[in-house]
């Protein structure tokens, strides 16, 4: 699915949930209002804030589909995250207020009036936005929209809270006892929950995270369909927006390939993984390592005893021993639940030097950046 396609059922889904929610918020204030109710009054704003966020999300959904231009040549895609954070704030303020409101009236109570006909918009409510969630939730995933499945998840989670606001309405009228302010500062309390955890996940977009394990694993097995790649490592992914990365990756490959053969293996990676997973791989490094004298396999089996002694190197790679030259080097990648670095680090280095003695010996500590 392209870009421009993403878009249009983005924008499609979005308008289809503003206008939902619109008319929630309008038969639901009006109820509100008339029937002196907080509760129903605070379900009515965070159905005005499911609408304003599906406005942003249409707005950041354009923006994000920018062609990219000399001053931004990676394109606009991360706007969506930015207008994310937009919308979470939104929620936020929401659920805020509401609660300010409900708190309000549990210390200065005041009467309220239910009828049938409230009964029935809070029950057509609850209908209108399960169905909602069922709809958007799945559009969401179709197009791998964060925001949209975020809006989906959030309509199933309005449904349920109405529900509570139903059961305090049905309460009043047959007991006579009036819950509605409580049920108002537990809507309130929901709304800003999800209003939190929206702003933390828009946050962790922002910062950069961790490229998921699936999508990693299945390009590091991509490259090692190329003939003459013996592993590949250092997968660097960086989001520039939803389904929008660049990448580089290191192969090791025989020492006894021509640049002519790497070129070919390089282009063929970089094609098979723009096509299959959409990933731009800008560049490949290339890790000579011998396949065919054994006395250096023995001294690689050597060095890999001692660095995965340490249970926290999580991989080595790259080795490469030129005995008329004396250098040794390879990477090292250590978990970051480590937290003695250094310390492992020198421990490799001192055993390795003592067994190689008189070598030069090059140990880079790579980052954890991808399954």
């Amino acid at each position: 699915m392209n870009s421009n396609q993403r878009e249009k059922i983005v924008v499609k889904t979005s308008v289809l949930s503003i206008g939902a929610n619109l008319m929630l918020v309008g038969f639901k204030a009006a109820v509100g209002f008339l029937s002196n109710s907080i509760a129903i009054i605070s379900d009515a704003i965070n159905n005005l804030s499911d609408a304003l966020s599906s406005i942003i999300t249409i707005v950041g959904t354009k923006l994000a589909n920018k062609t990219p231009d000399r001053k931004h040549p990676y394109g606009y895609g991360r706007i969506e995250y930015i207008t994310s954070l937009a919308v979470s704030a939104i929620v936020l303020y929401a659920g805020i207020t509401a609660l300010i409101e409900s708190v309000k009236k549990i210390i200065t109570p005041e009467a309220v009036d239910y009828n049938i006909t409230t009964l029935i918009v809070l029950i057509a409510g609850i209908i209108v936005k399960f169905a909602l969630g069922i709809y958007v939730k799945k559009k969401g995933r179709d197009v791998e929209s964060d925001s949209l499945v975020a809006s989906g998840a959030d309509a199933f989670n309005d449904a349920i809270l109405s529900i509570s606001v139903l059961a305090s309405a049905i309460v009043y009228m047959i007991f006579g006892i009036s819950l509605e302010a409580y049920v108002g500062a537990i809507v309130s309390v929901f709304i800003i929950k999800a209003g939190i955890e929206l702003i933390r996940k828009s946050v962790n977009n922002v910062l950069g995270t961790r490229v998921e394990s699936s999508l990693s694993k299945a390009i590091k097995r991509e490259a090692l369909k190329e003939e003459n790649v013996q592993g590949a490592f250092d997968l660097i992914l960086t989001d520039y927006g939803p389904n929008k990365y660049l990448g580089s990756i290191h192969i090791e490959v025989p020492g006894t390939l021509s640049v002519a053969d790497i070129d070919k293996i390089s282009r063929n990676i970089t094609k098979r993984v723009s096509k299959k997973y959409g990933v731009m791989l800008h560049t490949i490094g290339v890790y000579s390592i011998n396949t065919e004298d054994e006395e250096i396999i023995a001294a690689r089996k050597k060095v890999e005893e001692i660095v995965f002694a340490h249970k926290e190197v999580l991989q080595m790679h790259g080795f490469y021993l030129d005995m008329e030259d004396k250098t040794l080097s390879f990477d090292i990648i250590i978990s970051f639940s480590a937290h003695n670095y250094g310390k492992i680090y020198q421990d490799i280095y001192d055993k390795i030097k003592q067994l190689f003695d008189g070598y030069k010996i090059n140990i880079t500590l790579d980052i954890d950046t991808s399954d």
